[in-house]
């Protein structure tokens, strides 16, 4: 019962993580788009579009998180690289 336990709770670990990565990143890129584009009005001249400040920075905000995601993993993935050839132990 103990071993059906272990593999119980590391495999929801597993499904939350892929979800989170798998998904959850790209449909948070996806959001900031959205977020980027709804927040575009004609200007005064008609020459373009103008996006409002809110929309800009949740736009950004959103592209930020993707970003630090990403460099968080790659820097996950070589922390044993890093750790070994440089001595830079991070994680």
């Amino acid at each position: 019962m103990t071993l059906f336990k272990d593999t119980v709770d590391s495999l929801w670990q597993v499904v939350l993580i892929g979800l989170l990565f798998g998904a959850g990143l790209p449909a948070l890129f996806a959001l900031g788009i959205r977020i980027l584009s709804l927040g575009s009005v004609p200007s005064a001249d008609g020459s373009g579009v103008v996006r409002t400040p809110a929309a800009w920075i949740a736009g950004l905000a959103c592209f930020a998180v993707v970003v630090v995601a990403i460099v968080a993993g790659i820097l996950f993935i070589m922390k044993d690289f890093l750790a070994h050839d440089f001595g830079i132990h991070i994680f």
